[in-house]
C-alpha cells in the first residue's frame, strides 16, 4: 500500500477518535450540570433546615443541661414537704398553748424526758461495750503473762546451763574434739541451740512490748468507764428532775380539770386537733403517692400488732360521758419494749402532739395510715421509709398518760377503723 493512503488513514482514524472523546466529555459535563441543577434544591433545602435546627438543638442542649439531675429534685421536694410539715406542727403547738399553758410545759418535759432516755440508753450501750472489751483485754493480759512466765523460766534454764558450762564453752568443744566430722556436728548444734535462744528472747521482749501496749489500752477502757459511769449519774439525775416535774405539772393539770369540770373538753379539742393534723397531712402528701407491692387495702385481717401488750382500752369505746369515744386501741406494754410498724409506709410525723405524746404517723398509700402514741422515744424521721417489722418508737407513757402502753389507730383518710379487723396476729416473742 501506498504510504500516502496509509498516513491519510491513520490521520482519519485519529480525528474520528478524538470527536469520539470529545463527544462523550461534553455528555458527562452535560449529565453532572443535569444533577447539580437538580440537587440544588435540596442542598438549598438542607442548608436552611440546618440553620434552623441548630439553634433549636443548642437551646435543647442548654435547658437539658440546666436541668437539675431527678435524685436532687426529689430530696428539694422532700424537703419541701418536711418544711411544711414542721410548720403545720408548730401551728398546732401554738394552737395548744394559746388553749392550755400546762399543756406546753408538759410538752418540753416529756420531750427532754424522752431525750434524756435516749441519751441514758446510748451511754448505757458504751458503757456495755467498754465492759466487754475490758474483760477481753484482761483475758489476753492473763494468756500473755502466762506464756510470758513460760519462756522466762525456760529462758532461765537456758542461761543456767550456759553459765554451768562456763564462759570458754565454744573453746572447750574445739580443744576436746578429735575427729573433725564429730567437730562439726557439734559446732551446728551449739550454732543451732545459740539461735533457739536468741529467738526465746526475741519473742520475750515482743510479748512483753504487747503485755505492756494491752495494759495502757486497758486503763484508758478503765478510764473510759469512770467517765461513762458519771455522766449516767448526771443523765440519771436530769432524768429524775424532769419526771419530778412532769408530776407535778400533771397533778396540777389534774387538778384544774376538776375544778372546771373540762376534761371532756379537753379530749374533744385534742382529738379536733388530731384530726386536722391527719387532713392536712393528707393535703401536703396528695402529690407524693405510695406504691407497694401489696395495697394495704388487701391485708386486712393479716397484719401483726405492732406491740405484744394488754388491751386496754378497746376501739369505740367511750372515754367518759361526753360523746367522746376511743378512735383506735390502748395496749399496756413494759415500758421501753419497741414498737414496730405493721407494713410498708413513709413516716410523715414523728414528734410530740398534746393528748398522744410522742407520736408516730406513718402514710401506707392510697389514704391509709397509722398511728402510734403514748412513746417513750422515737426511733425514726420524718420521711424515713419503713417496711413491717421495724421498730420506729419504745413504750412509754408520754401524753399526760398513768401507765406505760401503746395508742394505736388506723385511718383511711379522717375515717378512724377498727384495729382489731385489720389486725390479728401477734408479734414474735408475744
Amino acid at each position: 500500500m501506498p504510504v500516502d493512503l496509509e498516513c491519510s488513514r491513520t490521520l482519519r482514524i485519529e480525528r474520528n477518535c478524538q470527536k469520539r472523546q470529545y463527544t462523550s466529555r461534553t455528555a458527562a459535563i452535560a449529565r453532572a450540570e443535569e444533577a447539580r441543577l437538580h440537587l440544588s434544591p435540596m442542598m438549598s433545602f438542607a442548608s436552611t433546615l440546618l440553620k434552623i435546627a441548630l439553634p433549636v438543638l443548642l437551646l435543647v442542649t442548654s435547658a437539658l443541661a440546666a436541668e437539675p439531675p431527678r435524685d436532687k429534685v426529689k430530696e428539694q421536694e422532700l424537703e419541701e414537704v418536711r418544711q411544711q410539715i414542721s410548720d403545720l406542727k408548730q401551728r398546732m403547738d401554738r394552737r395548744a398553748a394559746e388553749r392550755d399553758r400546762v399543756t406546753g410545759e408538759l410538752q418540753a418535759a416529756e420531750v427532754e424526758i424522752a431525750e434524756t432516755r435516749q441519751r441514758l440508753a446510748e451511754l448505757e450501750r458504751q458503757q456495755a461495750f467498754s465492759e466487754r472489751r475490758k474483760a477481753e483485754l484482761d483475758e489476753q493480759i492473763g494468756t500473755l503473762e502466762t506464756r510470758l512466765e513460760e519462756e522466762m523460766a525456760e529462758l532461765r534454764r537456758q542461761v543456767r546451763a550456759a553459765y554451768t558450762s562456763g564462759s570458754g564453752e565454744r573453746l572447750k568443744l574445739l580443744l576436746n574434739q578429735q575427729d573433725p566430722a564429730t567437730l562439726g556436728r557439734v559446732l551446728a548444734y551449739y550454732h543451732y541451740l545459740n539461735a533457739y535462744r536468741g529467738r526465746n528472747i526475741e519473742d520475750l521482749s515482743g510479748h512483753l512490748a504487747e503485755v505492756s501496749a494491752l495494759r495502757a489500752e486497758a486503763a484508758e477502757e478503765e478510764a473510759r468507764l469512770k467517765r461513762l459511769a458519771r455522766d449516767r449519774y448526771d443523765k440519771l439525775t436530769e432524768l429524775n428532775t424532769a419526771q419530778e416535774r412532769r408530776r407535778e405539772l400533771l397533778a396540777s393539770l389534774q387538778q384544774r380539770l376538776a375544778a372546771e369540770g373540762s376534761e371532756m373538753e379537753r379530749l374533744a379539742a385534742e382529738e379536733q386537733d388530731l384530726a386536722r393534723l391527719i387532713a392536712e397531712l393528707s393535703s401536703i402528701l396528695s402529690d407524693y403517692p405510695i406504691s407497694s407491692e401489696e395495697p394495704f387495702s388487701s391485708l386486712k385481717g393479716r397484719l401483726t400488732w405492732p406491740v405484744a401488750g394488754r388491751l386496754v382500752h378497746e376501739f369505740g369505746q367511750p372515754r367518759g360521758a361526753g360523746g367522746v369515744n376511743w378512735n383506735g386501741v390502748v395496749l399496756a406494754a413494759p415500758r421501753g419494749r419497741e414498737v414496730r410498724t405493721i407494713y410498708h409506709g413513709r413516716v410523715v410525723f414523728a414528734d410530740w402532739l398534746a393528748g398522744m405524746g410522742l407520736l408516730v404517723i406513718i402514710d401506707h398509700g392510697d389514704g391509709y395510715m397509722t398511728l402510734y402514741g403514748y412513746n417513750e422515744s422515737i426511733l425514726t424521721n420524718t420521711g424515713d421509709w419503713v417496711a413491717p417489722g421495724d421498730a420506729i418508737a419504745t413504750v412509754g407513757d408520754s401524753g399526760g398518760q398513768q401507765q406505760a402502753s401503746l395508742y394505736f389507730e388506723i385511718r383511711k383518710g379522717t375515717e378512724p377503723l377498727n384495729p382489731r379487723a385489720w389486725v390479728t396476729r401477734q408479734p414474735q416473742g408475744g
